[in-house]
């Protein structure tokens, strides 16, 4: 591996962290953070649940083991989608 690779991922998506406030992901080399607030989905999931994270469409992620499908744009802006139903 040249130098200039180093650091570079493979994937187009990929699960950075995982904390207990929430995870970050990096979708096409753009980072976003999931505070469990905002995305309570994910705050009772097991950590193989959430790695197994696919990206079906340029802009859509699914979690097959949850069931969630989520856009970019939704993971950019939540306050724009706000929850319907808790």
């Amino acid at each position: 591996m040249s130098p200039s690779a180093a650091g570079k991922t493979s994937s187009e998506v990929e699960i950075l962290n995982i904390s207990e406030h929430g995870i970050w992901i990096l979708v096409h080399e753009i980072e976003y953070f999931m505070d469990y607030k905002k995305f309570p989905w994910f705050a009772d999931a097991n950590i193989k649940q959430i790695l197994n994270v696919e990206l079906s469409s340029k802009t859509h992620l699914y979690w097959p083991d949850l069931d969630i499908d989520l856009s970019t744009d939704i993971l950019a802006r939540p306050e724009k989608f706000p929850l319907l139903a808790k």
